[in-house]
């Protein structure tokens, strides 16, 4: 395969700047300017279309604007719409190191896979915050291997903030549906069921921004914990019990503060043996005290929303007949 075969799929909502930042990473790529930029503008009120057009003569971009319809069906548009046969997804927040496009086509021409992930990581130049939640969103003491920080392909899938995916593969699945968060994992889990292979490539890393506080981080984990168990009944295959670690965290450090308050220290003085063994953890990563300290409050918010939504969405499902659609309004957008 060669640059030109390749469309980067693209949807933005309401955050021109972080297209700047995408698009100047484009332009530092170590390989030929021969590939397409599909840019999806999702409804947004502030729209980035005079910093696309700054970029039109150093790249080849294809900019759309149509109403708000979510990232699913925007990306869908968009690969229905691209030149290449072969589409790489990419969030708006993210920023491509130069080897990036390199790493892919090594990979797929030494071993072509008709879909692919790669890992996130943290920039120096980004926030101590987004540094913390980037160590908690992808550490191995986390959830982290999920993301695409283990080697492991048999039950691997590709996040859509930095994943591949051939045209005939787009074409066999009809792409990603109308659920949100969520979407990424059920094509993955599409793709598998179809034949198709999956693969991680490590080298092919994004540095993922995640312009977020720490309340909204909370909000996108608990979608992310009510999603699974819909993903679950979508497609049984899929269930793994690494699903409730974060449930069984949760419950165990509340269990474990009521009994140390009458006097059994024991079970807190593990959890807080674990998180010390994280903040190292995340000071050897990031030589910085104060994310060390970050960590602390984000790998919280991460197990406790992610396993809250886990168990409601899990009770829910289980005790009502209504339609998932019904119960969870909010994971999904309209159909189109």
């Amino acid at each position: 395969m060669i640059a030109s075969d390749f469309s980067f799929i693209i949807p933005v909502f309401n955050r021109p700047e972080e297209i700047r930042e995408l698009l100047e990473s484009f332009c530092a790529l170590e390989s030929p300017k021969t590939f397409e930029i599909v840019i999806i503008e999702d409804g947004s009120t502030l729209d980035a279309k005079r910093i696309v057009d700054q970029f039109q003569d150093a790249l080849k971009i294809s900019y759309y604007a149509k109403e708000n319809t979510g990232p699913g069906h925007s990306r869908n548009y968009g690969m229905e719409r691209a030149k290449g046969r072969y589409f790489i997804i990419l969030d708006s927040d993210c920023i491509l190191p130069p080897p990036y496009l390199e790493a892919v086509l090594s990979k797929l021409n030494t071993c072509y896979v008709d879909g692919f992930g790669g890992p996130d990581a943290a920039k120096d130049t980004f926030t101590d915050l987004q540094k913390a939640i980037n160590f908690s969103m992808t550490s191995y003491m986390t959830t982290g291997g999920i993301r695409g920080g283990k080697i492991s392909v048999d039950n691997y899938e590709p996040r859509s903030f930095n994943m591949g995916i051939s045209k005939e593969a787009f074409q066999a699945t009809g792409g990603f549906g109308r659920i949100h968060p969520g979407e990424d994992p059920d094509l993955s889990i599409r793709l598998k069921e179809m034949g198709y292979q999956l693969h991680l490539i490590p080298e092919a890393f994004v540095f993922h921004k995640r312009r977020i506080s720490l309340e909204s981080f909370y909000t996108q984990v608990h979608k992310f914990g009510q999603a699974r168990p819909i993903l679950n009944k979508w497609h049984p295959q899929s269930k793994r019990l690494t699903y409730w670690f974060p449930t069984v965290f949760t419950l165990g450090f509340v269990i474990s503060s009521l009994v140390a308050c009458v006097g059994f220290y024991e079970f807190l003085i593990i959890y807080g043996l674990y998180f010390l063994a994280a903040m190292i953890g995340a000071f050897r990563n990031s030589s910085n005290i104060i994310v060390a300290f970050l960590v602390l409050p984000a790998i919280c918010i991460q197990f406790f929303g992610y396993g809250f939504g886990f168990l409601k969405a899990t009770l829910k499902l289980g005790l009502s007949t209504k339609d998932e659609t019904l119960l969870f309004p909010n994971l999904f957008f309209r159909a189109q």
